[in-house]
């Protein structure tokens, strides 16, 4: 039996001077550890900076290499080719986009005014906020953050969708559960991300935001990332906020064009492949941070969901 404290049984052997020392002639000495705990702690460092500056120059050379395949899709596929939306015969002051998307000049000047409700409690309120949860961690920040308000365009596009799929939406109703009419992406250090998601979902929660939505996408092969949704308590108003490493962050910005071209549907079958190949691609090149996969979904998913 092991003793609790040090006594005759944790003695070396004669002739042994025990861990540091060294044996009499015949006996090769063990070398003790010459270096400080700081010098240890900086090659490791120096270890992990190494890796992570190998892992940014693949990166860089896959991006490179992407940029480069999204210039022979364009030169294909000549965006300046597609042909306009024609609102010749709209009245003033409507809006017209494509696959008949139409909000007539009362509708439109409603969803305007929401528009600039929206922009004016980002402005007092929100993003207020999320500049003190940004200011307690400067391991990360806010990033694209010029961004944060959706292009009006864009809103009246789901505004429309949502009226067409429920026929008693009003433009208010519609526009109240666009889930990123403002939204935020933090950025982080491939090594510090899953905790600090974990650390700023808190932290926002701290400001008094209500958690509405969270998915993790990580395990996605087509984006990578943690997309959540969330709602100012005391006007309603829904955010959206992302959480990215430099990479996948890019990476969503390289793709972001073939994600609107699929979305208008306007695509052929072959057009479609092209940009589904690439998006996929891209994705696949992402690192996925320690952990990051294992951020649950909310309200959780089940298994089988995508």
């Amino acid at each position: 039996m092991r003793a609790d404290w040090p006594g005759e049984a944790d003695k070396p052997p004669e002739g042994d001077p025990g861990p540091g020392g060294s044996r009499g002639s015949g006996n090769r000495a063990v070398p003790a550890e010459t270096r400080s705990r700081q010098e240890c702690y900086d090659d490791q460092r120096c270890t992990v900076s190494a890796a992570a500056q190998s892992a940014a120059a693949k990166w860089d050379k896959a991006a490179k290499e992407s940029r480069w395949m999204w210039s022979e899709y364009e030169r294909k596929w000549p965006p300046a080719e597609r042909p306009p939306v024609d609102t010749s015969a709209d009245p003033p002051g409507s809006w017209r986009a494509d696959r008949d998307r139409y909000l007539g000049r009362a509708d439109n000047a409603r969803i305007e005014a929401a528009c600039d409700r929206i922009a004016e409690l980002e402005r007092d309120k929100i993003t207020p906020a999320m500049r003190r949860v940004e200011n307690q961690d400067p391991d990360r920040h806010l990033t694209g953050f010029d961004y944060r308000l959706k292009g009006g365009d864009r809103i009246k596009e789901k505004v429309c969708d949502m009226m067409q799929e429920f026929a008693d939406f009003s433009p208010e109703d519609a526009i109240s559960i666009v889930p990123d009419t403002i939204r935020y992406t933090f950025g982080y250090r491939e090594a510090h991300y899953t905790q600090g998601v974990w650390s700023d979902i808190e932290r926002m929660k701290d400001q008094g935001f209500e958690l509405h939505k969270i998915k993790n996408s990580w395990s996605s092969d087509h984006y990578k990332g943690v997309n959540s949704q969330w709602i100012e308590p005391d006007s309603g108003q829904r955010f959206e906020v992302q959480f990215h490493t430099r990479t996948s962050f890019e990476a969503k910005q390289l793709t972001h064009d073939a994600y609107k071209r699929l979305r208008t549907y306007q695509a052929d079958k072959f057009e479609q492949m092209v940009l589904e190949v690439f998006e996929a691609k891209v994705a696949a090149e992402v690192p996925v941070p320690s952990g990051a996969a294992d951020i649950p979904d909310y309200p959780e998913r089940a298994a089988d969901a995508r």
